[in-house]
């Protein structure tokens, strides 16, 4: 027996307590987060787990070995924190492979009332739509319903009519990609209790009812990627992938300053700045320097600089991908008003005068997304670099009913929906 399975056979027994684990597997970490589904809704943290990523690039694997082992020792540092044994967990997907689609199903009312069994059959309707024999479709998600003339319907169960219309939210991935990331965590020793797109995971812990019923962009800029969700009245109208992210800043600073990768990702980290005309001109730094010539003071003015660059042109992509979606859904008559403006979160929004660099792109107001409503261990997790597994635990406590209870050594907890929920949130 591995020394990983040696530790798992000697945690303990969690009896009836309800175990949620998110993970992760990011260009620059990996992120395994356990959370326990409290009485009251709430999620409290218990463990936290973090390792450098090797093997993997914008969504997409390029070394297997190294990604199990780099999945691996963040599960093992989550079991110990926690004090249980990791079996399953919900995983992030993001990659330039993901893709989305809107589609419209419709049936007659069987009975004059509409049924949660019609619901089911609307929305299977609206998906059954052709996608690519190399693709699958990720997510279904409903947004509004229409009977008979009334539209913008939210929740059509025991209303009247003839027939009903739905509209949905498709989210596809690429078959293969998603297998070769699902197969790394599984030689973990790990089921993979669903897999999401991580853009959808973050806007579960980091955004308001109310900004997504006004209307709000949701961009997780990460490592390789930056992951984009478009709300409003309510519903998902909108998810992309954008394949360059904070990486990209750390190379510009390595080549621009003449210094190693490494060192140009901790200067970015301990002395970035968004916003070059925030620094003081006599603010100096040092700056290591390749070949083993000694270090250089700089000018953080000029760091700045390099950085506020690369970060309008980011931000600039992402509000190219908003405004053509915006004008295609003026087009069809869509709310298309982004009224709560835009929330950055991820591991690379955590830099000084982002804020106000963004809010010169999209001509909107701006805010960082922390993740919300969690207790527990939140000086390990409430920051934005833990959105998605964070937002994958708020996702998986949706599975659980009164009847479900844990009774067995680990955090595998039965995938039980009721109707509705399977519509909703079951993986097609």
């Amino acid at each position: 027996m591995s020394k990983f399975n040696d530790k798992k056979a000697k945690l303990g027994l969690y009896g009836e307590k309800k175990l949620v684990v998110g993970l992760e597997v990011g260009t620059a970490k990996v992120s395994a987060v356990v959370g326990e589904i409290l009485p009251d809704g709430m999620v409290n943290i218990i463990g936290v787990g973090r390792s450098p990523s090797r093997g993997v690039d914008r969504g997409g694997v390029n070394d297997f070995e190294a990604v199990v082992s780099s999945v691996r020792r963040a599960v093992e540092d989550a079991e110990l924190m926690a004090d249980c044994a990791i079996t399953s967990v919900y995983l992030a997907l993001s990659g330039r492979h993901i893709d989305c689609q809107n589609e419209i199903g419709m049936v007659p009312i069987a009975n004059d009332e509409v049924t949660e069994e019609d619901v089911h059959n609307v929305v299977h309707t609206a998906k059954s739509v052709r996608v690519s024999e190399e693709n699958r479709i990720l997510h279904v998600i409903p947004q509004d319903f229409k009977i008979d003339h009334q539209d913008g319907i939210k929740n059509p169960i025991g209303l009247s009519g003839v027939r009903m219309h739905a509209k949905v939210h498709l989210i596809t991935c690429h078959n293969d990609m998603a297998k070769n990331i699902t197969k790394a965590v599984e030689k973990c020793d790990l089921n993979v209790d669903q897999l999401i797109f991580s853009g959808l995971a973050s806007s579960y812990s980091v955004l308001t009812e109310d900004e997504k019923d006004l209307g709000v962009c949701l961009i997780d800029i990460g490592a390789g990627t930056m992951d984009i969700s478009i709300y409003t009245g309510g519903f998902l109208r909108h998810s992309a992938v954008i394949p360059y992210a904070g990486n990209q800043v750390t190379y510009d600073i390595a080549y621009a300053l003449s210094t190693p990768l490494n060192d140009a990702e901790d200067i970015k980290i301990k002395y970035g700045c968004a916003l070059a005309s925030a620094i003081a001109r006599d603010d100096m730094i040092e700056v290591p320097s390749v070949g083993g010539r000694p270090a250089r003071s700089l000018q953080r003015e000029i760091l700045a600089g390099v950085i506020e660059a690369r970060y309008t042109e980011l931000l600039t992509f992402a509000n190219n991908e908003v405004l053509k979606v915006q004008n295609y859904m003026k087009s069809k008559g869509i709310k298309n008003q982004l009224a709560a403006g835009f929330v950055l979160t991820g591991g690379a929004s955590q830099i000084e005068g982002l804020v106000e660099c963004a809010e010169a792109v999209f001509h909107n107001q701006v805010r960082i997304g922390y993740p919300h409503n969690i207790t527990g261990l939140t000086d390990y997790a409430s920051t934005p670099e833990f959105s998605t597994p964070l937002g994958l635990i708020f996702y998986g406590k949706g599975v659980f009913t009164e009847d479900i209870s844990q009774k067995t050594s680990n955090v595998r907890i039965k995938s039980v929906f009721s109707k509705m929920k399977n519509w909703l949130k079951k993986e097609f």
